[in-house]
């Protein structure tokens, strides 16, 4: 029997697993241009505002549905793109805000942070791609921002925040905002065919193999304006959404499959340093988070010894566990890559699907049972979706290029029946 990555009525799966997130997310557009933060079934909650990384993760995965035919995923992609060239962007001081409330004045803290500015630059990537009107200004515009203002040269590495006039640079350093930098640096590098763009990919990516290669693999996060790891941040307050104490189970398979995804995009020929980080990555995501306090699925996070901290199953850790252990079937073609890419669907089937109201949950406690103290609702389709689409995509070009390029449906041509 064929591995179930290389099956037509997988892939047939993943494509309607693909459509019914795109359907729970079809009320996303704010009247001003947007995302709104959905609630667990699928309704607008007004309280959180619009948000600029989940209208650039909105913006991301309905061009990619554009592109791929799914009905009505066009219009929306427009419309939550309205909200990145008009309210969301900062017209005094430049870039983009966290956030505005519905009025469109900026929340509580206008910092402007590399994290959702490399999200600008991903969702423009993928807008452009698509061919939505003003993407590629918007996406000239954010690559522009993210190297003048968030690139270090001299640490080959980006910079965390600013305050909204840009005047004043916090002293906190942080991975995060790095690797989603990578993610949206290959995205654009590949439709702007931009060596320069893919190198400086490439540079923050061998850092962050740097640092976590001296940690037994386990992803230093946190750090002093020096780089020097602040290992204890966040102790008291370990299950943030957004700057967790410890390790990061998902940012370990996360990296992983990054890595492998730049890897492909740099050269014709495999480069063995990166490929034995990625394993290494992987490696210690899955032994110190899958199944490790006596149920299936993934913890949150672990202190620097592997032993857990926050114990609530994170839907996007078994997202990005997927996405990545698809990424290493497809550049080693080794069986246990594939055993472990049909367990964790199993569990995410079993478990994180919500045949009733849409979407994902996005929290399971220690016993798999829906909660929501860190992520309350269901703001989030990017992780889900990706999971959907990566199995189904060669490692490069990135997902936009590879979708407006054809290449899921030349992929589909060779594909195995049962």
């Amino acid at each position: 029997m064929q591995p179930l990555i290389d099956r037509a009525d997988h892939w047939e799966w993943l494509s309607a697993e693909r459509d019914r997130l795109l359907d729970f997310g079809q009320n996303i557009v704010a009247p001003g241009g947007g995302a709104y933060y959905l609630d667990e079934t699928g309704q607008p909650d007004p309280s959180k505002g619009i948000q600029t990384y989940l209208t650039c993760r909105a913006v991301h995965v309905y061009s990619l549905g554009a592109m791929l035919g799914t009905p009505g995923a066009r219009e929306i992609a427009k419309g939550a793109m309205a909200g990145l060239t008009g309210q969301l962007h900062d017209d005094e001081h430049g870039g983009w805000f966290p956030g505005v409330d519905l009025a469109g004045q900026p929340l509580e803290d206008a910092a402007k942070q590399c994290y959702q500015h490399a999200f600008v630059v991903l969702a423009a990537s993928t807008a452009t791609a698509a061919g939505l009107s003003g993407a590629r200004e918007l996406l000239d515009r954010a690559v522009e921002v993210l190297i003048d203002k968030f690139w270090d040269e001299e640490d080959a590495m980006c910079v965390d925040q600013w305050d909204r006039t840009w005047s004043t640079l916090d002293s906190y350093r942080g991975v995060n905002g790095n690797m989603h930098a990578v993610e949206a640096l290959l995205a654009a590098a590949d439709v702007l065919d931009s060596h320069e763009i893919r190198e400086r990919a490439h540079m923050i990516t061998r850092n962050v193999i740097s640092f976590s290669a001296t940690n037994e693999w386990r992803i230093p996060e946190h750090f002093t304006a020096d780089w020097e790891p602040d290992l204890e941040l966040n102790r008291e307050h370990p299950d943030d959404p957004f700057k967790p104490f410890g390790a990061t189970v998902g940012h370990g398979f996360e990296w992983a499959r990054l890595i492998l995804h730049l890897e492909a995009s740099l050269t014709d020929d495999l480069i063995e340093s990166l490929f034995e980080s990625a394993t290494g990555l992987f490696a210690r995501a899955m032994i110190d988070g899958w199944a490790v306090d006596g149920a299936d699925g993934f913890v949150y996070t672990t202190d620097w010894e592997g032993a857990p901290v926050v114990h609530d199953r994170m839907h996007w850790v078994a997202a990005e566990a997927i996405a990545a252990a698809a990424a290493l079937y497809k550049r080693t073609g080794r069986k246990a890559y594939v055993e472990w890419y049909e367990q964790w669907w199993a569990y995410v089937i079993t478990h994180l699907m919500d045949r009733g109201n849409g979407s994902w949950h996005h929290q399971l406690d220690r016993n798999n049972v829906v909660t929501n103290t860190v992520w309350p609702g269901k703001p989030d389709l990017y992780h889900a979706y990706q999971a959907a689409l990566i199995p189904a995509l060669p490692l490069a070009p990135a997902l936009s290029m590879g979708v407006k390029s054809g290449l899921l449906a030349a992929a589909e041509d060779g594909l195995a029946t049962e």
